[in-house]
């Protein structure tokens, strides 16, 4: 059934003012950008964005109709929509993502419901693989309003990815930089080489 990834859009973006996704990166948007990168390795890519949330750009649109619920509800809405088999799921405002962190990810999820990086203590669940098989219990912990994409882990099998498992392909793991803030937004301009842009 292949692999897919989702990229998810449909949050608000407080602290960036304004919609992340539709930021310059160059000469495309922080979502038209992880949807290209994410796309060298998989076959089929969705975006998942809020009911009415107007996403130009031609995408493979899933919409997640619990709104406000956060990542476990574009999950699920992710899941249900694909045809594949299991997804490298990531926010859209991660421009450094290298492709080969995907695959190293998709590779070490196999023979598990999840994979999910632990970095600094922290587990990087947006940044993770998950097979359709979590579906049943992402619905559920939805209907609890259990959101928290942690509680999902602790009821399946999770494969937990170390660092040292992940900088070979990516050193610095610059994959897992969000651009949350205006700050962080221009540090990954600087880093790319586009700051002037």
């Amino acid at each position: 059934m292949g692999e897919a990834a989702l990229v998810l859009c449909g949050g608000f973006s407080r602290r960036m003012g304004r919609d992340k996704w539709s930021l310059p990166f160059g000469p495309e948007t922080l979502l038209a950008r992880t949807v290209r990168i994410v796309g060298e390795v998989v076959d089929e890519v969705w975006v998942v964005a809020r009911e009415e949330q107007e996403v130009p750009g031609g995408f493979r649109i899933a919409r997640d109709s619990a709104e406000g619920l956060g990542p476990l509800a574009g999950l699920v809405a992710g899941l249900e929509a694909m045809r594949a088999e299991r997804a490298f799921l990531t926010s859209c405002d991660v421009p450094l993502l290298k492709p080969a962190f995907v695959r190293r990810m998709l590779d070490l999820s196999r023979g598990h419901a999840a994979a999910v990086p632990l970095v600094d203590g922290h587990h990087m669940t947006t940044a993770a693989v998950y097979s359709r098989d979590v579906l049943p219990v992402a619905r559920r912990l939805l209907r609890e309003l259990r959101l928290r994409p942690l509680f999902l882990l602790e009821e399946v099998d999770a494969r937990i990815v170390r660092e040292d498992e992940l900088r070979d392909v990516d050193p610095d793991l610059l994959s897992l930089r969000n651009c949350n803030t205006p700050e962080e937004y221009r540090a990954a301009l600087a880093d790319a080489g586009l700051a002037g842009s």
